[in-house]
């Protein structure tokens, strides 16, 4: 079916759910990064990954509420991911990068689900939510290196990290972050700089979170492994590192407003319900 003669009112639901997942990663990002720039220059804060940032929420009135509404978020946004990786919603083809792109998106499609599901049995109340930061990329690294080539398994992922990190790299600084915003004509200045100083934010962490990886590796150990939340206080044991953690944990803020600006500008273009189901079944078999 094409897409001319697709019922609107199901691609108008799939494209909230994807505006609101934008949204929700937004918030995300905008924790994480400002409560790392309070820690960089002292006056409370903390250097944590998504878990514990959006775990704060909790603290606060009707935090339980908050939060459900950021998790609700976070797994729209693993929907949409995972339907614009299997069913190209975004056009990226299936050339060589355009395929590397989608894999990138499923990936992080079930990282984010993953998240959104954890973030909402903590407002609930339940399961293992504030388990350790980094516990769950230990225990899976763990897994990976019991198997068979296990090290160069882990290694393997290390480097797919890292080329990820160079990506945003690349993006933060000849890349069109505003190609698929419908921003203002007078905002798209700021926009795009504050884009561009998110992705450059996100590749410095992205390569030291795949640094962990590789070191993981070598020293077949999985305590080696650190997420966000490690990268960030990586940074911060460094010479001067407040002022190194203060420069990334302001760009992964930056990132979340950029996140918010998506929210409401991206060109979203959503496939009919039924492509979308039929993706979403093929992946769960």
């Amino acid at each position: 079916m094409r897409r001319g003669l697709v019922p609107s009112r199901g691609r108008q639901a799939l494209e909230l759910l994807a505006r609101l997942g934008y949204g929700a990663r937004g918030v995300t990002y905008c924790l994480v990064g400002g409560l790392a720039l309070l820690a960089a220059i002292g006056v409370g804060g903390q250097t944590g990954g998504s878990r514990s940032a959006l775990l704060i929420l909790l603290e606060r009135p009707f935090g339980w509420i908050l939060l459900g509404i950021v998790a609700f978020g976070l797994a729209a946004f693993a929907l949409w991911r995972v339907v614009e990786a299997l069913t190209d919603a975004d056009g990226y083809g299936r050339s060589a990068k355009g395929l590397a792109t989608r894999a990138g998106h499923l990936v992080s499609g079930f990282t984010y689900g993953g998240l959104g599901v954890s973030m909402m049995l903590a407002a609930l109340g339940r399961g293992t939510a504030r388990q350790a930061e980094d516990q769950g990329a230990r225990d899976w690294t763990a897994w990976l290196l019991q198997q068979p080539f296990g090290q160069w398994l882990v290694g393997a992922v290390g480097l797919v990290v890292i080329g990820a990190g160079l990506a945003f790299a690349w993006k933060a600084w000849k890349g069109d972050v505003c190609k698929r915003l419908s921003v203002p004509h007078d905002a798209r200045d700021w926009v795009r700089h504050v884009g561009r100083f998110g992705y450059a934010a996100r590749a410095l962490t992205f390569g030291l979170i795949g640094g962990f990886l590789i070191a993981a590796a070598l020293a077949s150990r999985s305590s080696e492994v650190k997420g966000l939340g490690g990268a960030l206080q990586a940074l911060r044991g460094e010479p001067y590192g407040w002022v190194l953690l203060g420069l990334t944990a302001a760009g992964l803020a930056a990132f979340g407003v950029f996140g918010l600006v998506q929210a409401r500008y991206r060109r979203i273009d959503p496939p009919d319900l039924d492509a979308a189901r039929r993706a979403v079944e093929d992946i769960a078999r």
